[in-house]
């Protein structure tokens, strides 16, 4: 460690000591200085990490800084002028990273004053007001223990931000008290012309500190509106919700056309945005335009409920109790008068910008009537009156803006539009070039009755569709003869089909059991479409090149059997297997795609009583089992109108804006498919007995 300004005064005193008689007492003056020197050589050692800690408070605000950017540019893309939260939310990772960024005004430690670190306080609080009032919205997003937690850890963040600036400036660390050095110099001498400014700063970080408590007390009064908003919206959200089912209950015979879907995904998109949280967070600031100072209910209902609950303690004496609820009433009466003072407050302060957008949309107005023609008017905003029952607002008497409403449904049309560009051409190709004939190749999965058993195997997977698809497209790319644009084109539109396949099984089939199921068809297929495998086996096996097509048939259904009856089963497994997970979890998911293969093999071979090698080509089986294909995916297909009003629907408010878009974007994507399943012919069957295999197998054999 080096002490420069210590040596270099040592030094000093030496050399005056050596040329100049200095009497004792003056050289023990100046030895008294050494002490200070040596701490001040201390302090700038000491300092050196100061450098990595302002590049982590660098970082920290660059985090927050980019994550309010993310949100600004969402909401200006999305035309949500009020630029809801979905990058920057307050959660426990960014209080986390918003405590490292206030470290300069929170640090007790740096007792030195100075331009810089004057500036990089003020700065930093400047700095948590911008954050503050840009992570509003994000209360609206939490549960009621989430939203207590943070705004609990904000209150401490904000607390102790205010405490320790109000110890610094008290101190003079954030602003100098030079009352002395006014009073020792003036008016002797021209203080204007020294630059000293009596408290300079003192009125900036106090002003910081007054948002910085304002901000807050906005922030829990928001909090207890929302818990009570969220109800009063949920409650109106299932009547709208009831009345736009029954406009598209499906009776027996009745299938869901397109039109009536969008219509239905239209209702449901603007319930969701219009009871979007953050969207009633935002809107709580311009309430005022009604012009009335009331508070409504949603307000302080919370606190009354607070108020007029019981609370059970651990006491004895009668006296505490009673004591102890008085005070809890005079607390919670204080809160309820502030959080009406503070909503009034906020109404009034609202008024503001409110009257200037009035006027600036006036002039807007004025200047589009003088320059654009009566006769030019093509805006029509009659399709939004049909929506108009399914806004939802806090207060019913203040409507929705037109333009509002004229946006949210142009929104909805353009997810659609976005969907109808990303259709899956491939799989609607292979529906047109191979249409169903009334579903036959669904028909033939009602005679596997013969699937090898397993004790592995507890569960009946008939009603899996992804399984059968798989593997009847594993044998069709495995046939040696087939040209490979033909095999190509075949894996593009599996491919594609097994995404929507996958919706209606994780909507329809929801359960325990066929989640095992659809998880071995997705790594099968993994395994087959990325790998050319089958359970490790190679699908073009050169063993296979030379065989017909009922050999090829024959060997998939001995390796079936093969795998089903050996526990310890490593034949055929290597390094490029793909199955993981446990070891009774992978020998399952084996077992499943197994039988599978041994029933579809079986049935295929039975199919052809008489010898398949003289009756079928391998181009023929290639066609066979395309056609098998289709109508199982297409018949799983007929239940995306029921997967679409499933997703418009959910119960949880947060993920209800979430929902609806994908659902639109499914609309889009899948409206071809749908229009030529319809088209083609949908058996009669009760809607609830679509998703499952077996019931089609029952009405394709009995109609």
């Amino acid at each position: 460690m080096s002490y420069n300004l210590t040596n270099e005064y040592l030094q000093l005193v030496d050399e005056l000591v050596d040329d100049y008689n200095i009497p004792k007492h003056i050289i023990y003056s100046l030895l008294a200085y050494v002490k200070p020197l040596y701490r001040s050589d201390l302090e700038n050692k000491y300092s050196t990490p100061m450098v990595w800690i302002g590049m982590c408070i660098v970082f920290a605000s660059l985090v927050c800084i980019l994550a309010m950017v993310a949100d600004l540019l969402h909401g200006i893309r999305s035309r949500k002028l009020w630029f809801p939260c979905k990058y920057f939310r307050m959660n426990a990772a960014f209080l986390s990273i918003m405590f490292v960024a206030m470290k300069l005004p929170v640090d007790l430690s740096g007792v030195i004053p100075g331009d810089m670190d004057e500036a990089g306080k003020l700065g930093s609080m400047a700095f948590m007001c911008t954050m503050m009032a840009n992570i509003l919205p994000s209360l609206a997003t939490m549960g009621s223990n989430e939203l207590l937690s943070n705004i609990t850890a904000l209150c401490v963040l904000v607390f102790t931000l205010v405490l320790n600036v109000c110890i610094q400036i008290q101190s003079g660390v954030v602003s100098y008290n030079e009352d002395s050095v006014m009073q020792m110099i003036s008016p002797k001498y021209d203080v204007q012309s020294l630059g000293i400014s009596k408290h300079r700063n003192t009125l900036l970080a106090t002003i910081y500190m007054t948002l910085l408590v304002v901000l807050l007390i906005i922030h829990v009064c928001s909090s207890l509106a929302i818990l009570k908003s969220k109800k009063i919206i949920e409650l109106k959200y299932r009547q709208g919700h009831n009345i736009a089912s029954k406009d598209i209950q499906q009776s027996p015979e009745e299938v869901l056309t397109v039109e009536k879907l969008q219509k239905h995904v239209r209702n449901h998109w603007i319930m969701a945005e219009s009871c979007s949280p953050q969207f009633i967070t935002a809107c709580f600031r311009t309430t005022s335009a009604s012009g009335v100072f009331e508070v409504e209910s949603y307000w302080t209902q919370k606190l009354y409920d607070w108020k007029h609950a019981s609370i059970r303690l651990p006491l004895r004496s009668d006296k505490l109790k009673g004591v102890t609820q008085i005070l809890k009433r005079l607390t919670l009466s204080f809160c309820i008068e502030l959080q009406e003072g503070v909503v009034v407050v906020c109404k009034i302060i609202a008024l503001i910008p409110f009257s200037f957008m009035l006027c600036v949309l006036y002039c807007l107005k004025l200047v589009k009537v003088v320059f654009c023609s009566a006769g030019q008017k093509t805006d029509n905003l009659e399709p939004s009156k049909d929506l108009r029952p399914y806004v939802l607002q806090l207060e019913d008497e203040i409507e929705l803006a037109e333009r509002t409403m004229e946006g949210l449904t142009k929104s909805v049309n353009q997810l659609i539009q976005k969907g109808e560009e990303n259709q899956p051409n491939n799989l609607i190709k292979l529906i047109l070039e191979k249409p169903t004939c009334g579903f036959q190749g669904v028909k033939m999965f009602d005679n596997m009755d013969h699937q090898v058993p397993s004790s592995l195997l507890k569960i009946e997977y008939q009603d899996c569709w992804s399984i059968p698809v798989v593997t009847l497209t594993t044998i069709a790319s495995s046939l040696p003869k087939i040209e490979k644009m033909e095999v190509d084109s075949l894996l593009k539109s599996v491919r594609e089909g097994l995404v929507y396949v996958t919706h209606v099984e994780e909507n329809l089939n929801a359960t325990d059991d066929y989640a095992t199921l659809q998880e071995a068809a997705r790594t099968l297929w993994q395994e087959v479409d990325v790998y050319h495998k089958w359970l490790g086996y190679k699908l073009q096996d050169p063993a296979l090149q030379e065989n017909r097509a009922g050999q090829i048939v024959e060997w998939f259904r001995d390796k079936a059997k093969r795998i089903i009856h050996t526990k310890d089963d490593t034949e055929g497994r290597n390094e490029n297997s793909i199955h993981g997970g446990t070891c009774k979890d992978e020998c399952i998911s084996r077992s499943i795609c197994a039988n599978s293969m041994y029933g579809i093999t079986t049935t295929i071979l039975r199919t052809y009583q008489t010898d398949i090698d003289d009756m079928v080509s391998q181009k023929k089986l290639f066609d066979n089992l395309s056609s098998m294909i289709t109508d199982v995916m297409a018949a799983c297909l007929t239940n995306l109108p029921q997967v679409i009003t499933m997703k418009c629907h959910t119960g949880v408010i947060e993920k209800r804006e979430g929902n609806v878009k994908h659902a639109a974007q499914l609309l889009g994507e899948t409206t071809q498919i749908i229009k030529t399943l319809q088209d083609q012919g949908i058996p009669r069957m009760n809607s609830s007995d679509l998703p499952f295999m077996r019931k089609w197998c029952a009405y394709l054999v009995e109609p």
